[in-house]
């Protein structure tokens, strides 16, 4: 007489439907075991042991929608899509100057851009809501997923179900030997090929082999996500103790680890000045090469640096070829170089004999680095015998570098970004730059607003070559003399930056693991009469598991079949039709 069914039985079911329960399924149980029947609250007799108040049930609802797997996958799609903007518009935290010429190239709308903070995309507060839930859901979802999991990964197999042939595939036959030998054979050859087995007796005296394998599938799936969640930890912890700078650097010129250095600066919530290590970076030569059509191919920053408690001596004494891609690592730091351009060098001599020379960056308009930029000279044309300071006789020039100029044409665009026919086309004025009054303007470009109101006033426009001069209506002269490079880097430091490196590398083989590997479970049963059932099911890709069994089940029941039997005789029949425990 057949056994009854047992409660392991019950863990076969499980297994068709899905062995790592969701949290909210999970909760749910927990609401039946304590004789919350109704988690909607719609029943009466709110606090009696067949329910609870709306009011209680309302929290408990919203968090299971939150810790939900469809609410996850929500916020990660909608956290991919916030981080749009930040690649469409510039960053103040990558590059202040470009976000500064936003402004200028869109009056309109750049200001209602700026409150939406798209111009500070990944530390606006819309973007840490986003990035918060996200976290919170997988983490809410996790738990109960990785707490079932692990009762799933320490229980035996489930018993073998009374009626194999009722399983998806099946098949049967005859074998010779013991029961129980035939099934210590049969638990052998199903660990060597990774199978987790276990034997059982049945009151019957048929002895049954339970084999089960794939549950890496469910171990991958959740170490992608765990990875997932330690990730977006690496990436918070870069926020809130890492900082990121950056500063252009003229060749020749240097800059040393601190505020006052950088263009712009940006630390972290819970990074302080004082974190900042001790370097200064010189910049040597910069080699740009670039292919016929103007395409670039390579970039060089030939740089010299010094750390530590010498930094600030400014005496560089370790050399290094900052390139695209290969920083320069440095200790609590690391220097990007991510853009490149011309600072002609200009030459004014002001009516009183005193000569002003700089080398302003100009910075680039497009591909053939067609340059724009300004020279402001708030101290030129000042009597030195006279301690008052004349404001209506300061000097600006503004303009375009080309570093090749057409051979006709207007002198406005350049054609290459090589440098092999410079020149500059300025536009001369004179009067207050507005320097004087203490507001803070962008050094590359004079004030608008002071040439609108007629404070400063045009005195001509020139092409310059190198080497030519060019004399104003005043005397006053302005050489262009040549042509140095500059680099602008990125300084930064990000204390999360390993974990989020070996957080992506779990994730990617989690996630290879949980697209390769497959459940299965497998039962076979042999009988007092030495009869053999093999039968099993399997929770992904049950039509490639179809082909699998029945090999395996043919060469299970061909090894236990007795040598009197003559092989066409032996019964293996693969059935394919829906099983049932």
């Amino acid at each position: 007489m057949a056994s009854p069914p047992r409660p392991e039985v019950a863990d076969e079911t499980e297994a068709l439907t899905g062995l790592a329960t969701a949290p909210e399924d999970a909760t749910a149980r927990e609401d039946r075991r304590v004789g919350r029947t109704d988690p909607d609250g719609d029943q009466p007799g709110g606090r009696g042991p067949g329910g609870f108040n709306a009011l209680a049930a309302a929290p408990r609802r919203w968090w299971r929608q939150l810790t939900s797997m469809r609410t996850a996958l929500v916020l990660l799609f909608l956290l991919a899509l916030a981080a749009v903007p930040g690649s469409t518009f510039p960053q103040r935290a990558l590059n202040q100057a470009k976000v500064e010429r936003y402004f200028v190239d869109h009056p309109t709308l750049a200001p209602f851009l700026d409150k939406l903070s798209a111009f500070d995309v990944f530390a606006s507060p819309w973007f840490a809501a986003i990035y918060l839930l996200l976290f919170v859901s997988l983490v809410g979802c996790l738990v109960p997923r990785i707490r079932v999991h692990s009762r799933a990964l320490i229980r035996r197999p489930p018993a073998a179900p009374r009626n194999l042939d009722r399983l998806p595939v099946s098949a049967s036959g005859q074998t010779g030997g013991e029961p129980a030998a035939v099934a210590t054979a049969v638990r052998r050859t199903l660990t060597r090929n990774r199978w987790r087995t276990v034997v059982r007796t049945e009151p019957t005296g048929a002895v049954t082999v339970s084999a089960e394998k794939g549950y890496l599938r469910e171990t991958g799936n959740l170490a992608f996500h765990v990875a997932l969640v330690a990730l977006l930890v690496g990436v918070a912890s870069g926020s809130l103790w890492g900082w990121k700078a950056s500063v252009l650097v003229v060749e020749g010129n240097a800059f040393c680890d601190t505020v006052q250095a950088y263009d712009s600066f940006t630390p972290g919530t819970r990074m302080r000045d004082a974190a900042l290590p001790s370097f200064c970076v010189q910049l040597d030569d910069f080699q740009g090469t670039y292919q016929a059509n103007g395409q670039p191919e390579d970039f060089l920053a030939k740089v010299e640096y010094v750390q530590g408690n010498q930094a600030y001596s400014q005496n560089p004494d370790e050399k290094y070829d900052l390139k695209v891609n290969h920083p320069l690592r440095l200790d609590g730091a690391n220097v990007y170089l991510i853009n490149h351009g011309y600072a002609p060098v200009l030459r004014y001599t002001d009516k009183y004999g005193t000569v002003f020379e700089e080398s302003p960056a100009f910075l680039p308009q497009d591909s053939q680095l067609t340059s724009e930029g300004a020279f402001v000279l708030p101290d030129a044309n000042q009597d030195p015998k006279s301690a008052s300071r004349a404001r209506n006789v300061q000097m600006a020039f503004t303009g375009f570098f080309l570093p090749t100029a057409p051979a006709s044409g207007p002198p406005i665009q350049s054609v290459s970004p090589k440098l092999e026919d410079p020149a500059v086309t300025l536009v001369g004025y004179r009067g207050d730059t507005g320097l004087d009054s203490g507001i803070p303007r962008s050094v590359y470009s004079i004030d608008q607003n002071q040439v609108d109101s007629g404070a400063l006033k045009s005195v001509g426009s020139k092409k310059l070559s190198v080497g030519e001069t060019w004399t104003l209506d005043d005397g006053t002269k302005l050489q262009f003399v040549g042509v140095k490079e500059f680099m602008t880097v990125q300084v930064g430091h990000d204390p999360g930056e390993k974990i989020v490196l070996v957080a992506a590398v779990f994730m990617l083989l989690g996630l290879i693991t949980s697209l390769t590997v497959r459940r299965r479970r497998l039962f076979v049963r042999i009988s007092p009469d030495g009869r053999m059932a093999v039968g099993g099911l399997a929770r992904t890709d049950p039509d490639r598991f179809a082909s699998e069994f029945d090999a395996l089940s043919q060469r299970l029941v061909a090894a236990q079949s007795p040598p009197d039997v003559p092989a066409d005789t032996k019964e293996s029949v693969a059935v394919g039709k829906e099983g049932s425990s």
